[in-house]
């Protein structure tokens, strides 16, 4: 029950923390596309393989978060899911509330590729809930250690973590949500 406290405690510092300020939407996704087409930049440079991978697939969304950890932590950000066969891009929020044995600050990139359409449609349109474990991490002036460092299967979906900047030690148990941007779209 401690647990469950904590995971929601953390969460809720996470999205009250995030900045809302309102500014030019134009500007806005002018920013999103190009934080993600950076981010894919260096997916690609440090694994060549995913570009084929990306490019095959019914879709795929990128997402840059900036997270902070000690026993409970958070992390959000914002990215994009593009649709492979319509070119259509949606953007989206992300957050995570976590707890557990781990310390760390950080910035990271993900990628999230999908195998199926149904998996991918169901992502921009419902959103989606994920859990995860241990983590080792560090990334300095955008040169990540372990870049794309690992493949996870989730929710018919390949899930990559580059961390960009900042170090995370540990595990933990977490909650992931992402949803479209009301603001973005």
């Amino acid at each position: 029950m401690k647990l469950r406290s904590l995971v929601a405690s953390g969460f809720a510092f996470t999205v009250l923390a995030l900045p809302a300020f309102a500014g030019d939407k134009a500007a806005d996704q002018a920013e999103v596309q190009k934080a993600t087409t950076g981010a894919l930049e260096k997916f690609y440079k440090a694994d060549p393989k995913l570009k084929s991978e990306v490019a095959k697939a019914p879709g795929y969304a990128v997402f840059t978060t900036y997270g902070l950890s000690f026993l409970v932590g958070g992390a959000g950000g914002s990215g994009v899911a593009h649709d492979n066969a319509t070119k259509k891009v949606t953007y989206m929020n992300m957050a995570q509330a976590s707890a557990g044995p781990q310390v760390g600050i950080a910035q990271q990139d993900l990628l999230l590729v999908f195998k199926s359409k149904k998996a991918y449609d169901s992502f921009v349109d419902k959103g989606w809930e994920a859990s995860g474990g241990a983590a080792a991490s560090a990334g300095v002036a955008n040169k990540g250690a372990g870049a794309a460092g690992g493949e996870q299967l989730m929710n018919e979906a390949n899930y990559y973590k580059y961390t960009k900047n900042g170090i995370e030690v540990g595990g933990n148990i977490a909650g992931n949500k992402f949803w479209k941007s009301k603001e973005l779209n």
